[in-house]
């Protein structure tokens, strides 16, 4: 009898939900752990981007390997719709509220109401820290490994008639990549 090694058996679905309180407890430690290492809101936000690209990366390689078959994304608009829909949904159980895209380079994806912001209560020397900075570094690593280099920040924008801003997360993307998509044609 030939027995498989765990390399030749298939990768597993997995479980796709993660209990609400299990992720509201860990990401509240992630940032616990970096803000004590931070001395600014401006550092705090780039070290939850960071940590938040490595997670973009992986998520990237799995959900390539079980929705695409391993294929890969060539056009800008081909990734976007990929972030905002499968992206969104594995992580956060929808689809996001919308893209929109502001010129041939920046595009905005937003959220009424991330995940991570839900649950986290901002203390006063911290005013102005949005914890989808976190968010914003999954799709910059997204972005990154895909071949898409971008500049990825996270903004609140008001929302007339609502008490909470939206969350957008707004994408510059480098000049090779509208030259590629020059060349790739419209």
């Amino acid at each position: 009898p030939h027995s498989c090694s765990s390399v030749d058996r298939p990768l597993p679905k997995g479980k796709s939900e993660v209990s609400l309180s299990a992720f509201a407890f860990l990401f509240s430690e992630i940032v616990q752990y970096h803000r004590t290492r931070a001395s600014s809101i401006a550092e705090l936000e780039r070290r939850l981007e960071d940590a938040g690209t490595g997670v973009g990366v992986r998520m990237l390689e799995i959900l390539s390997y079980r929705e695409k078959g391993n294929r890969r994304e060539i056009r800008l608009q081909g990734i976007l719709q990929f972030i905002n829909t499968n992206i969104w949904r594995c992580l956060f159980g929808k689809v996001a509220d919308s893209l929109e895209v502001y010129n041939d380079d920046e595009y905005v994806i937003s959220d009424r109401s991330p995940l991570v912001n839900r649950f986290i209560s901002v203390p006063k020397d911290l005013g102005d820290l949005n914890c989808a900075a976190f968010v914003a570094g999954i799709i910059k690593g997204v972005l990154e490994i895909a071949g898409f280099p971008a500049e990825v920040s996270a903004y609140y924008a008001p929302v007339e008639g609502q008490i909470h801003p939206r969350t957008n997360f707004f994408m510059k993307f480098s000049p090779e990549v509208l030259d590629r998509e020059a060349r790739l044609g419209t």
